[in-house]
């Protein structure tokens, strides 16, 4: 004679309410974690006559800036190898972007570039829509980081004085990079 015995199930109301309650224990803790070690994300604040290079360019206005970063680094060796800062003929020659005309030069706006003296070199737009024209202000230290002027209205002209006040008055923007916590997530420890 076989027997059946009926085994009833247990109460699946009593195991769905203790998941729920773990989980939402879980999920208050990860809320406290996050709340008390979480980043603050600090805005710098700029002055009317900047422009921040990671939310203000254009993505050609980008482009350029970086390249002109990189230029000023081989503007300096060529500097200290010839004895004075190098034509825009010779950047051009060398391939040094954005000196050089080829595609992405004619994507990023067609610049005429020129040096207007031993510190300085302008890029002026032929397609403003696309990119302002630009002023690249060599430090005399070497170690200094070079200005970099942005004007995407007006003539692309520079004040014959290139101190900053007759740059503001002729509306050119002073392009500058802010590192802070929204920019990168590295922590030293």
């Amino acid at each position: 004679m076989s027997r059946a015995q009926v085994v009833r199930p247990a109460g699946a109301g009593h195991e769905t309410l203790y998941v729920l309650l773990t989980a939402l224990v879980i999920v208050l803790l990860a809320a406290t974690v996050v709340g008390v070690r979480g980043e603050r994300e600090d805005e710098a604040s700029i002055a009317a006559h900047e422009i921040d290079a990671r939310r203000d360019l254009t993505p050609a206005e980008q482009g350029l800036y970086t390249d002109l970063r990189v230029a000023v680094d081989e503007i300096r060796l060529l500097r200290e190898d010839i004895g004075s800062s190098p034509t825009v003929e010779r950047l051009a020659e060398d391939g040094l972007p954005p000196f050089v005309v080829d595609a992405s030069s004619q994507s990023r706006g067609s610049h005429h570039w020129q040096r207007l003296a031993e510190d300085a070199y302008l890029g002026q737009s032929q397609a403003p829509e696309v990119a302002g024209s630009l002023l690249v202000l060599l430090p005399a230290d070497d170690g200094a980081e070079p200005v970099v002027w942005l004007q995407r209205t007006g003539d692309g002209n520079p004040p014959v004085q290139r101190t900053p006040s007759a740059l503001i008055g002729a509306g050119w923007q002073q392009v500058v990079s802010h590192f802070d916590a929204g920019v990168t997530r590295q922590h030293r420890h």
